[in-house]
């Protein structure tokens, strides 16, 4: 969690320097803040962040946008941090490549916090896929790659590779 909303302060161009903790056995982030009670929860801090920077539309332009980026913050706090199993992982990546299969981002057609956070939830399982998980999970692909290669999203995080081309053909 920490470690995920200092990317997300150099990301938006923040100065940094925030003092994050972590509460709880679920680790649950706190950022400590100069005036008044501490924030707590990953989402709650990640739109602050957002908020802060003045790049409100990160947390979507219409209501429904909004709505639909909530969700998945909701789901990638819900969900990716709360499954450890691997059935829960496979669970994540089949709802992603599902709700992926006709869109571009998370929100639909524009990049949002959802797709940010998402990326960072997801970069540890993505690292550990092998080529034929990663073709089973297309969509979850093409977005991962996408996103790891939007401008200053991935940061210090390694590489996912994914292959363009496919190893073997069927003609002979």
């Amino acid at each position: 969690g920490a470690e995920e909303l200092e990317l997300l302060e150099r990301l938006l161009g923040l100065p940094g320097g925030n003092k994050y903790g972590v509460q709880g056995e679920r680790k649950v982030p706190v950022l400590q803040t100069n005036n008044g009670p501490g924030l707590t929860g990953l989402m709650t801090i990640a739109a602050h962040l957002v908020r802060q920077a003045r790049k409100d539309q990160l947390l979507g332009s219409t209501a429904e946008e909004k709505a639909v980026v909530q969700q998945w913050l909701e789901y990638r706090v819900t969900r990716v941090n709360g499954g450890s199993s691997k059935e829960d992982t496979r669970t994540v990546l089949k709802d992603l490549n599902m709700h992926l299969e006709d869109k571009v981002y998370l929100a639909g057609n524009i990049f949002t916090l959802a797709d940010i956070l998402m990326y960072y939830g997801l970069h540890r399982i993505m690292v550990d896929l092998t080529v034929q998980e990663k073709e089973k999970y297309l969509n979850v692909s093409r977005w991962f790659n996408h996103i790891q290669h939007y401008p200053g999203v991935r940061q210090h995080l390694s590489d996912v590779v994914f292959i363009k081309n496919r190893l073997y053909t069927n003609a002979h």
